[in-house]
């Protein structure tokens, strides 16, 4: 576990000590899970966030013709979850699916609260890491509203380096919202301007 990308993770950006790892153990486990694994579903409860330890997760939805809208991907030392569903109770909106074969840390919701406890510097990584994502949901959100294709590609480019590597050219054209020939035509737009 030392060794770990998330032992790492979060004791250089939690501060968490190996002591009080030790004593969080039972709150989170590795799992290896092959490529198309749902680990959320669509009208299911959340019970864990996802610590991507090696691999490639996405979070999408289903519109009702069944196209899928991607909302997030998350490469290695990026945690995914459904934090409505995990923190209100609800049934979840959204999929988790494992897009490579990947191997993933469930943490229970127990982990954050009592690390928290233990630890004011970890409490202040948690607050600060809400609030950057709050901040990213909100410059995607604009992305979506007020940029070009263009734009939200390279923005796409800056979050993601090495995605356009690792996923089709249709899960990049769903996270964009445009379709897959916009794409292709952004991208030549690009290699002309050069």
């Amino acid at each position: 576990m030392v060794d770990s990308r998330f032992y790492k993770y979060y004791s250089e950006k939690g501060g968490l000590t190996a002591e009080q790892f030790e004593q969080l153990q039972p709150y989170f486990s590795f799992r290896t899970v092959p490529h198309n694994t749902f680990l959320l579903r669509a009208g299911e409860l959340s019970h864990y966030a996802f610590f991507v330890e090696q691999g490639l997760l996405q979070s999408f939805s289903l519109d009702e013709k069944g196209g899928e809208h991607i909302l997030q991907f998350a490469p290695e030392d990026w945690i995914i979850s459904d934090r409505a569903s995990q923190y209100f109770n609800k049934a979840s909106d959204y999929y988790i699916k494992a897009i490579e074969y990947s191997t993933i840390v469930f943490i229970q919701p127990e982990f954050m609260e009592k690390a928290s406890l233990w630890s004011n510097a970890f409490a202040c990584f948690l607050e600060n890491s809400l609030q950057r994502n709050i901040y990213i949901q909100q410059k995607r959100i604009n992305s979506l509203l007020a940029m070009t294709a263009k734009e939200r590609y390279l923005s796409f480019m800056e979050m993601y380096p090495g995605m356009l590597l690792r996923v089709p050219q249709w899960m990049v054209a769903s996270y964009l919202g445009i379709t897959p020939e916009s794409l292709s035509r952004v991208r030549r737009e690009l290699l002309n301007d050069r």
